[in-house]
């Protein structure tokens, strides 16, 4: 466009001023050019475009104004004042300037922008002036005539930089708003926004700048807004050369891009239409710090409060979710961190979220795994219900991270959340619902082996879920509806952790005891303290502190006193605290130790007034005024667990229950229907009576009758309580003589009234035998034995089941039961063998096994009954064995026999045995010998049964383990305690297996080297002071012996010698480094082991090559034509195990829960009837009637069968007791003149399956046995092949998947892990749930 032509100026060139106003030259001074300019300024403000006359008259001093003089005048007024005139030229000749020069033009418009630098002063005389100039210039758009120059960016770049400059906090709405009109109007109306001018307007939004000048930010940000519509292209242009084409020099501020997306978004996501597709392009960058910068980015925009990102642009979610599982660490970092604002902003994005958490929650950065639980938890304490019950699963799993940093901020997470919203109730019970679970599973933490879950599982429990800062009252009403809501396994954590803290108040006691001695040696458990190694040197160190300080010493016994209040313990700590303070040591690990202790050992809960309080809660529910139902729990359920809490903190806290009111409410709680309420009132009493018979004679007076009832009519716990409560009171003697005058006249025709006198008469044989064990001789003689356990009055119930529940067993059994374990406490009481009393017990219970639990062998037992018999049986034994003079009579034979239980035909049977075994064993009270047991499992047909084992065995190789390295006698004692020396012992009781009969056959081999690989995997795990090469001497030394128990049978000898290259073979293969000398020489027991000459050497060996190639590698077999096709079916990833399972998997032995059957093989021709599932009501079942069943006993479809297992499946063994017949060899041994082995021998012990190929109605057992003998014989066998024949099924995991077993042994397991066969099983935690934690 071409400028016009200058106008001519009338008067040929003459300028004519305004009236008044004198020519403005530079011949006069500064302040008479002020003076005219100023009336020629109020002439332009009051002339308008309309006034042509004027316009023609002053247009020659519209020039001269912009003159040289005037423009580049040092006078700043001057300047001013011009400025001003020129605004007013431009707004009254618009549209068209007076000047043509492009030039004159821009020194012009870069003037006037100089001068609008005035603006940055509102104080200023002339600010009016200058507010003056803008609003002309905004009005009339001035500016806009440059678009015509062209170089007019300069002049904008510089007019947009005066005004972001100028602006401040001082300058009113109308200033703004000037500025604003000026500079959108050139953007526009302008052909567009050059990157420079861009520039100008975007450096405002970077962060330095943006906190510099607050103004100048809201100033560009509302420039942006108003024209977004035409700036946006310049944006989308600018950031596509930076972000895809990677030109970084085309702007100063490419390294600020990411900011100023942020910045544009928040301001109006419109301006970044064109922008977000280059983001989706930038995150999957080869670059992993772009990458991240990207993310960061994103995570803002996606974010932020109002942002509506992820659902405008999907595509660009997607990606940035994708990010989540970014090879970068911190990328994924920032993603996780993202989550937090996420949820708690856009609680729409939570499920998209949730599966990618999931994967974060598993990642292998310990610092990912933190952040996903801090992300949840921290949008669950701002609302709960932003957190679906995945993501609170997700911190639920974190709890048993293998990190401790990560489990404790799950922990402490899922505390806070438990304390805001269960115990504050801050979001109603519908949230508190929600997160119920909470509770049990942080006291189920407890469980676990590190000492720091355990303290941290205490301070929660502490300041979160029973806060010890409550009152009195309100702590206990928390307790008490705390206790009542938990499940089973939470309850004895809590209570483990109450005995634990007690056990520490102890042991505390005695160090403070100890310094009362001239000479102090104390040794504390450093498991007790987090770091064990720093905690021995700072009890060390605390020991000697307490020797120095005695005002320390009373302090520490006052909190350890049993008549500490709850306030005066927290006294009592912040002393003790503050004397082992150091102002000048910021950190002092030693005080952070000591502060451990005392906070275990502090009762912060459990006092005197608590005790009150939590007895009148329980009156309030017996009424029924308390809040029961509002707690969500039943008054029956509150009181029952009440009495159990009370009876808990009876153990620990016995003299805060010393007041008459405890006691009046524990004897309404006698008298209750509830009979476990009453048991647990009457071991409260147990627990904490020791001074009523002193204090509180009114107490004693009316509960003595009551016990003393309870003792006769009770139930058999309430009965064993109250005997027990008796004998603690100096009277009790005489009390306990007239229950046991009242029980001297006893009917066994009536069994359903001898059950609880007979348990009370075994407790008052037990707790004094001095009075009365002699009395009970007769008893035990004339009654117990020949009146009881000789006969059989009523018939059991013919219904083929193994097992019942208790309540559907025949009292006469219940009562037989009861008869078993009275005989064990009277020997017990006694202590001695003086009257051969347990010899003879002994040889009864040997007889009860022998014979099946079926002691006269009338037939008239039922099978369920017959089970509760044998483990009441082994049971018995056990719990003798662990009285030393009793152990030293129970001969090698009774030993296998109690053994042998633990592969009882019963699942049932099995399951209980071990746990008591275990729990025996797990507290020492047990010979090492009964560890080898536990060898037998390997034959378990039950998963879950192995694997229990497995634990038991491990935890047991632990506790030993610790205890002889805590105590310095226990070296003296090592053959009782080491654990290699079960070895032995495992070895004779394998040689005696019933199974093996055949020692030269590969399938019985196999089981032997699986059972010795069971415990021999344990016990190698480690090769700590050369115990591999200890072991493998071991076994040398016993191949130099001969059999103890047959000394001259040749081949129980071999047996022996075999099993020991057996177990040789296994070390070896197991161990390079058990071919090392043997640091000791192994000693062993002479009662199992005949120690031979020197002279004799054994150095035969007793496996064949190619037996141990069998061992090593499996027994080959041959591949039929057809095998591909009638191959049984198998599961991708899993590995085929050659042994067929001899039982289910299943821990059930009711026929409404039966379990399945293994897959095996049979002759369909053979055999036309199949054996039913263990412990089945029918014992036989049409073989096409058969259906497949599942772990759970649900029917399964039979094309899911493998092909062959319709029409074939083998024998199954059974691990139970022997025939009768073999029972009845004995005695008729002895009709004969023979004598029987002892206690069974040989054979005896477990039930075998038929031999399919023997014809059992032909077989007889022994040449001398009567006609009536051998049919009887003929019977019992075939009912066994019944049992022993099954069909073909397969074992079905939890998930309806075929489950192939894979059992565990040297050559198949070469990992650490050898023989877990329960590694990554999510039913092991099922598998030792009764534990308690002090045992798991």
């Amino acid at each position: 466009m071409e400028f016009p032509q200058q106008q001519k100026p009338a008067g040929d060139g003459k300028i004519i001023y305004p009236p008044g106003v004198k020519e403005i030259t530079d011949k006069i001074t500064n302040d008479e050019v002020v003076k005219r300019l100023k009336m020629v300024v109020k002439t332009y403000m009051d002339m308008d475009q309309d006034s042509e006359e004027e316009k023609q008259q002053y247009l020659a001093l519209a020039l001269h104004l912009a003159s040289e003089f005037f423009l580049r005048n040092p006078n700043k007024d001057v300047r001013l004042l011009v400025a001003c005139c020129l605004a007013d030229i431009f707004r009254i000749y618009a549209p068209e300037a007076p000047y043509t020069s492009h030039d004159k033009l821009k020194d012009i418009f870069l003037f006037i922008t100089r001068q609008l630098k005035g603006l940055e002063d509102t104080k200023s005389p002339q600010f009016n002036r200058y507010f003056y100039l803008l609003e002309n210039l905004a009005w009339v758009k001035s500016y806009n005539i440059c678009f015509e120059l062209e170089d007019c960016n300069e002049i904008f770049i510089q007019l947009f930089k005066t005004l972001f400059s100028v602006i401040n906090n001082s300058h009113n709405q109308k200033v703004q708003m000037h500025m604003m009109d000026l500079m959108s109007s050139i953007i526009m109306e302008g052909d567009g926004v050059t990157q420079e001018l861009l520039d100008t307007i975007l450096i405002n939004l970077i962060p330095a700048h943006k906190n510099l000048n607050k103004q100048a930010y809201d100033l560009a940000k509302t420039l942006l807004k108003r024209t977004v519509q035409t700036i946006e292209t310049c944006i989308a242009n600018f950031f596509n050369q930076v972000l895809v084409m990677g030109k970084s020099s085309v702007s100063d501020l490419s390294e600020h891009v990411f900011d100023l997306i942020q910045e544009l978004f928040a301001i109006d996501p419109m301006l970044l239409t064109s922008v977000m597709p280059q983001l989706e392009f930038k995150l999957k960058s080869n670059d992993g710090e772009e990458r991240l910068a990207v993310v960061r980015l994103l995570a803002k925009l996606f974010g932020a409060k109002d942002s509506e990102l992820a659902s405008q642009n999907r595509p660009l979610w997607q990606c940035f979710l994708g990010r989540f599982n970014d090879i970068h660490v911190p990328v994924r970092l920032e993603c996780v961190k993202f989550a937090s604002h996420c949820l708690m902003n856009h609680p729409d994005l939570a499920r998209d979220l949730t599966e990618y958490l999931k994967v974060r929650s598993h990642d292998p950065e310990e610092a990912i795994r933190h952040d996903v639980i801090v992300t949840i938890i921290n949008a669950g304490k701002k609302d709960l219900n932003l957190v679906n019950d995945q993501l609170l699963g997700f911190v639920r799993e974190r709890t048993l991270d293998k990190r401790w940093r990560v489990r404790k901020e799950a922990m402490m997470g899922l505390a806070q959340l438990y304390k805001k919203y269960c115990l504050h109730h801050e979001a109603g019970k519908e949230s508190a619902q929600k997160i119920t679970w909470i509770k049990d599973k942080l006291l189920h933490i407890y469980y676990q082996n590190s000492i720091d879950d355990k303290l941290l599982v205490e301070k929660i429990f502490a300041q979160y879920m029973v806060p010890h800062s409550l009152d009195t009252e309100e702590k206990m009403k928390c307790l008490y509806y705390l206790y009542a809501c938990l499940d089973t396994n939470a309850v004895k954590a809590l209570n483990e952790m109450w005995k634990c803290q007690n056990m520490l108040r102890g042991l505390v006691k005695e160090l403070l005891d100890l310094h009362k001695l001239p000479v102090v040696s104390w040794h504390t458990p450093a498991t007790n303290l987090p770091d064990a190694g720093k905690a021995q040197d700072f009890m060390k160190k605390f020991n000697q502190v307490l020797g120095e300080d005695e005002k320390l010493r009373v302090q520490l016994e006052m909190l350890i006193s049993p008549t500490c209040s709850c306030k005066q313990a927290e006294i009592c700590v912040r002393e003790i605290t503050r004397k082992l303070t150091f102002p000048k040591q910021p950190t002092n690990p030693f005080l952070e130790m000591v502060k451990f202790l005392l906070e275990r050992i502090a009762p912060v809960h459990i006092d005197s007034e608590a005790i009150s309080a939590l007895v009148k809660l329980l009156n309030k529910s017996i009424e029924g005024t308390a809040d029961d139902d509002e707690e969500g729990v039943t008054p029956d359920t509150a009181i029952r667990s009440g009495l159990e809490l009370l009876k808990v903190l009876s153990f620990t806290h016995p003299t805060a229950f010393h007041s008459a009111e405890t006691y009046e409410s524990l004897l309404q709680c006698l008298k209750m229907e509830d009979e476990k309420v009453a048991e647990a009132a009457i071991q409260i009493f147990r627990n904490t009576g020791q001074k009523i018979e002193t204090e509180l004679q009114q107490i004693r007076s009316t509960l003595i009758p009551i016990l003393h009832q309870k003792a006769k009519r009770g139930t058999p716990h309430q009965a064993k309580q109250a005997v027990h409560c008796i004998h603690i009171f100096e009277v009790g003697d005489r009390f306990l003589t007239e229950l046991f005058q009242d029980f001297k006249n006893l009917n066994a025709d009536v069994p359903e009234q001898l059950i609880t006198p007979l348990v009370s008469l075994g407790h008052i044989s037990m707790l004094a035998p001095d009075q009365f064990a002699s009395p009970m001789k007769s008893i035990v003689a004339n009654f117990i034995v020949k009146d009881l356990l000789m006969n059989d009055r009523s018939v059991g119930n013919k219904n083929g089941k193994l097992w019942t529940t208790d309540e559907e067993v025949s009292p006469e059994v219940l009562a037989k039961v009861q008869a078993i374990k009275l005989l064990v406490r009277w020997l017990l009481g006694m202590k001695n063998n003086q009257s051969k009393s347990a010899n003879s017990t002994l040889r009864l219970l040997s007889a009860m096994l022998v014979s099946e639990g079926d002691l006269t062998e009338q037939k008239k037992i039922s099978k369920s009954d017959m089970s509760r018999l044998r483990l009441a049986a082994g049971g018995a034994i056990m719990k003798l064995a662990q009285e030393p003079c009793y152990h030293d009579i129970i001969t090698p034979e009774q030993f296998q026999l109690c053994g042998l239980v633990i592969n009882d035909e019963c699942y049932q049977v099995r399951q209980i045995f071990a746990q008591k075994l275990h729990l025996a064993l797990v507290k020492l009270m047990l010979p090492l010998e009964y560890l080898a047991v536990f060898a037998l499992c390997a034959k378990d047909p039950v998963k879950e049964r192995r694997a229990h084992a497995r634990q038991c065995l491990l935890k047991n190789i632990s506790v030993r383990r610790e205890y002889i390295k805590q105590n310095p006698l226990a070296q003296e004692k090592l053959v009782s305690l080491l654990p290699e020396y079960v070895v032995p012992y495992m070895i004779h009781l394998l040689a005696h297996d019933p199974d093996f009969t055949k020692p030269h056959e590969y399938e019985q081999l196999k089981d032997i080297k699986e059972c010795l690989w069971f415990m021999l995997e344990v016990l190698m795990t480690k090769n700590e002071n050369n115990s591999h090469a200890f072991l493998r001497k071991m076994v040398e030394n016993i191949k130099q012996t001969k059999d103890a128990q047959c000394p001259e049978d040749a081949k129980a000898n071999e047996k022996l010698y075999i099993v020991c290259d057996v177990a040789l073979f296994v070390i070896a293969n197991k161990s390079t480094a058990c071919h090392l000398d043997s640091p000791k020489d192994p000693v062993l027991p002479t009662k199992f082991f005949l120690i031979q000459d020197k002279e004799f050497k054994n150095d035969k060996e007793y496996l064949s090559t190619e037996m141990r190639q069998m061992l090593l590698s499996g027994k080959p077999k041959p591949a039929p034509v057809l095998a591909a096709v009638n191959k049984p079916l198998t599961v991708p990833g899993r590995r085929i195990f050659t042994k067929t399972t001899t039982a289910s998997d299943t821990a059930s032995n009711t026929s409404t829960n039966s379990s399945p059957l293994s897959s095996s093989t049979i002759n369909k021709n053979r055999y036309t009837q199949s054996r039913a599932q263990e412990n089945n009501e029918n014992p036989v079942i049409k073989n096409d009637e058969v259906k497949k069943v599942s772990s759970n006993g649900r029917q399964l479809d039979p094309q899911n069968a493998t092909p062959d297992a319709e029409t074939e499946a083998s024998p199954v063994k059974r691990r139970g007791r022997p025939p009768k017949s073999a029972a009845a060899a004995p005695a008729a041994a002895e009709k004969e003149g023979v004598a029987a082995p002892t206690g069974g021998g040989a054979g005896r012990g477990r039930k075998r399956a038929a031999d399919p190929n023997s014809n059992p109605s032909a077989e007889s057992v022994n040449s001398k046995m009567s006609k009536q003998q051998q049919n009887d014989e003929g019977t019992k066998r075939q009912i066994d092949l019944q049992r022993a024949v099954g069909t073909g099924a397969l074992i079905l995991g939890s998930e309806g998947d075929t489950e192939i077993e894979l059992e565990s042994s040297p050559e198949e397991v070469p990992s650490g892990r050898q023989g877990d066969s329960n590694s990554g099983d999510k039913s092991g935690w099922l598998a030792v749930s009764w534990f308690s934690p002090g045992c798991v």
